[in-house]
């Protein structure tokens, strides 16, 4: 796909940018990098497939939706402003850890458009709505030390502009504020689900970046999934360690072989070439594997049930 996209920006983001990857050294430009983890796929698909699986069914549903949405959201502010990435006009500035590795880094497709900052986003609608529905005050610290570290090492690692990572922050809580205000005004899954589908209907239209459609592929098939534990699975939580480390395993498990298997029919070539049937192929993927993970896999917690899990 051909380099697109706008360029606009503040004289003081570039040189603060700069300033940090050309003074700081590479010990901390890793350690902030580290904390770009938090905001990524799999980390957050842990912590959420944590708390749904085993801690809090209720919760886990509740921050998972959250998530996604405002990752939805993000990819579609990002598709209307369609901001280049810093490192795409600034030689002064460099990327340290691109989006996605498989894809050139100045693929806009694959690599997304810059603001605002979905890392930034995801951290906070995860840990922001944790802390929202934990109240722990030692859970609320780690709420907010985590995106702010998150959103900083962004623009360190050269992804983003500042700007972008505060519009990210704003657009978390942005996300946990509406969807949980729709969560306890519509008391009906599937009609809150219908009102949230109804949202992102638009981005079909105009958006062209990989991560709308594996965002839109997470939401569907995360509903689907919890629809279908409404329906018939009907799993119960459990705080016994043990258990807890091995449906966390086990969910893992389902997501790396799901998405290892379900790539291999396609080159990767056609799945990262940007095109309409490569974007829905994506979001097929996505959906298949949310729903699984969060629909199927749950019922093989009945089995916990037999005496020799008892002792676990």
């Amino acid at each position: 796909m051909a380099l697109s996209g706008n360029t606009f920006f503040f004289s003081w983001e570039v040189s603060l940018m700069a300033w940090l990857q050309a003074n700081i050294s590479d010990t901390w430009i890793s350690f902030m990098s580290f904390f770009s983890l938090f905001g990524e796929e799999l980390p957050l698909i842990l912590i959420v497939g944590f708390v749904y699986w085993s801690y809090d069914k209720k919760l886990g549903r509740k921050v998972g939706l959250i998530a996604i949405m405002g990752l939805i959201w993000n990819t579609m502010i990002k598709n209307i402003v369609m901001r280049r990435r810093p490192y795409f006009d600034h030689e002064s500035i460099n990327i340290l850890r691109v989006v996605d590795s498989e894809a050139d880094i100045y693929d806009i497709s694959a690599q997304g458009y810059s603001f605002p900052s979905a890392h930034s986003t995801n951290v906070v609608t995860v840990f922001g709505s944790l802390a929202v529905n934990l109240r722990k005050r030692w859970f609320t610290v780690i709420a907010i030390m985590i995106p702010l570290l998150t959103g900083i090492s962004r623009f360190v690692v050269g992804a983003h502009y500042p700007t972008d990572v505060m519009a990210g922050w704003l657009l978390g809580l942005t996300s946990v504020v509406l969807v949980q205000m729709l969560q306890k005004r519509v008391s009906d899954t599937l009609t809150l689900y219908c009102i949230l589908l109804l949202t992102i209907v638009p981005g079909f239209f105009y958006c062209t970046s990989a991560d709308y459609f594996t965002a839109v592929g997470l939401l569907v098939g995360f509903m689907g999934g919890t629809l279908l534990d409404d329906y018939c699975v009907h799993y119960e939580d459990t705080r016994k360690p043990l258990l807890m480390v091995t449906r966390l395993l086990g969910g893992l498990a389902v997501y790396l072989v799901l998405n290892t298997v379900l790539k291999m029919p396609f080159s990767k070539e056609f799945l990262t070439d940007g095109s309409t049937a490569a974007l829905l192929v994506r979001c097929t993927r996505y959906a298949i594997i949310a729903f699984v993970d969060f629909g199927v896999y749950p019922m093989l917690f009945k089995f916990e049930k037999r005496k020799c899990f008892n002792k676990l």
